[in-house]
């Protein structure tokens, strides 16, 4: 019997998910493409030319004929410029900063565009990393910095500087991210910030959407 009612339960669950995931389908505006989940249709390799299907595994492996959805594939549509962006997001993901910073520096642009696919996987990042969900929620909620650790409050207000209004930084606020960070970190975060701005911008424009096992994460605020 405890075979017969685990065996249900499993089997419901399974059907739940396939629902959930055809019901998200289902949901889709009219001009995303149901298998990258956005406006361009998939890049397969095998309809790439030589030069073509060598960037695509440096992109996304030797190992399969289809894109990862999301920057890998909407990247490719431009495919000589993909490459470079690739390996610059994979450097910067090594940056000297450490994680914790490179994670902070990945939500702040994430948030001022408003853009879920990008903030969803690097919340989850950055609470692997170690960040405290408290610092997480004044990006999320557009909330002051105020009682924050000084180095994670400096890369949030920095960014907001760079992303909102005149987009410009104070001599004052640039020597105290250099003395927090030094040259290189600071140009490291201003850096990964530039790369997930253009990041955000893509993913807008493709309106990326989540895949069927990721929740919407960002509240669309003001």
């Amino acid at each position: 019997m405890k075979k017969i009612i685990k065996y249900l339960l499993i089997l419901i669950a399974t059907k739940a998910t396939i629902l959930s995931a055809q019901t998200a389908q289902m949901s889709l505006p009219p001009d995303i493409d149901p298998e990258s989940l956005s406006r361009l249709p998939l890049i397969l390799k095998d309809s790439l030319d030589e030069e073509g299907q060598r960037i695509f595994e440096v992109i996304n492996g030797p190992d399969t004929n289809e894109p990862r959805i999301g920057p890998p594939n909407n990247s490719m549509y431009s495919l000589e410029p993909s490459e470079p962006y690739d390996v610059m997001n994979q450097l910067l993901r090594r940056a000297s900063v450490g994680r914790q910073i490179f994670e902070i520096s990945t939500l702040v642009p994430a948030r001022e565009f408003n853009q879920q696919y990008e903030w969803t996987a690097h919340e989850i990042g950055a609470l692997n990393a170690g960040v405290d969900q408290e610092i997480i929620d004044v990006i999320k909620y557009k909330r002051s910095v105020e009682g924050l650790p000084e180095r994670e409050a400096a890369v949030i207000e920095y960014g907001r500087a760079l992303l909102q209004g005149d987009h410009q930084v104070s001599s004052d606020m640039f020597a105290n991210m250099v003395e927090l960070f030094g040259r290189q970190g600071t140009i490291e975060i201003t850096m990964i910030m530039g790369d997930y701005t253009m990041t955000a911008m893509l993913l807008n424009a493709v309106n990326q959407q989540l895949p069927p096992d990721r929740q919407p994460m960002l509240p669309m605020l003001e």
